[in-house]
């Protein structure tokens, strides 16, 4: 099970830490992905990175905003996100999928979800 936090609010230009984390003993073994969603539109794609941590993949929009990592000691990956625009505003979802999807982009890759965590940015 995956367990996003670090939304909040915050001011344009602004910056925030989504945390993504699991208890679960094979969590090395999956890519990591970050979607986001608002309301009335699908779920896009935000970032992505590598069972080892090798290799990441972002959306156009936010490269050089954001950056994914991950602790696989910690059983956790982060989203730095910095530049911070009202666009950005949405509810973040972490999700996993069986290693060697990192590089690809749609939401149906992933076969686990954590519950999301609202992030809004004010102009």
């Amino acid at each position: 099970q995956l367990q996003a936090s670090g939304g909040g609010l915050v001011q344009a230009g602004g910056s925030l830490r989504l945390s993504c984390a699991t208890s679960g003993r094979t969590f090395s073994y999956y890519d990591i992905g970050w979607f986001r969603q608002t309301p009335g539109k699908e779920r896009d794609f935000v970032a992505a990175i590598s069972s080892i941590g090798g290799n990441t993949n972002y959306a156009d929009s936010v490269k050089g905003r954001f950056t994914i990592s991950r602790d696989n000691v910690a059983n956790t990956v982060y989203l730095q996100m910095t530049s911070l625009k009202p666009e950005d505003t949405a509810v973040y979802y972490c999700a996993a999928a069986p290693s060697g999807r990192w590089w690809r982009k749609s939401q149906f890759e992933y076969n686990y979800w954590g519950q999301g965590t609202l992030v809004t940015v004010s102009s």
